[in-house]
């Protein structure tokens, strides 16, 4: 099928959107973008026995030592079976311990392994990588550019979903009135009481 010489063209690509981006055109590249970056973070992570995201789970902990389960899913702001799944492919690679907290037998304690530990400079060259390609043919100035912008997008969008850690949206609280479940979650079942 030949392309629509009259559709508009994505500032990304040189190539016409498709009819669902034509309302959005950078919320378009920013998704086509993200795929592709978690693509090639993948073809770089699978030669260490990693999965995307998993890198992300295991610097926190590199970074800070053991702690709960329930912290870590807070930290990485994933929902919690996905996290449990990452943790048990973690473990069964030897990269995590996993054992019950001393002070609270409720909770577990992740710490990573001293085997994992010869991953983190693996790591942080994977990500340099994919640093360089990523950025690859921009200069100095733009790449300065371009990290300002995305760090103005992402603000925009931690206001709009409350997604990040310590940002409370319209459907989300923090604080001494958001009610939490067992898993340290917001509780569905226990409304939030208004101001």
């Amino acid at each position: 099928m030949k392309a629509d010489s009259t559709a508009p063209v994505d500032p990304v690509c040189t190539e016409p959107l498709p009819g669902a981006a034509l309302g959005g055109p950078v919320s378009h590249a920013v998704s086509r973008i993200a795929r592709l970056h978690r693509i090639a973070a993948g073809k770089l992570l699978k030669g260490l026995g990693l999965y995307p995201g998993q890198e992300l789970l295991m610097a926190h902990l590199w970074a800070g030592g053991a702690v709960r389960q329930s912290e870590l899913i807070k930290a990485v702001d994933l929902d919690p079976s996905t996290v449990t799944k990452m943790l048990q492919r973690l473990d069964q690679a030897g990269h995590v311990r996993r054992c019950p907290d001393p002070d609270d037998r409720r909770a577990v304690l992740v710490e990573a392994t001293e085997d994992s530990c010869a991953l983190h400079a693996s790591v942080r060259e994977a990500w340099s990588v994919l640093e360089e390609h990523t950025l690859a043919g921009l200069d100095p100035a733009e790449r300065t550019e371009l990290a300002r912008l995305l760090g103005k997008v992402e603000e925009n969008l931690c206001r709009e979903t409350a997604g990040c850690p310590g940002v409370a949206g319209p459907d989300r609280h923090e604080g001494p009135d958001r009610h939490e479940g067992p898993d340290g979650h917001e509780d569905p079942e226990r409304p939030v009481p208004t101001a």
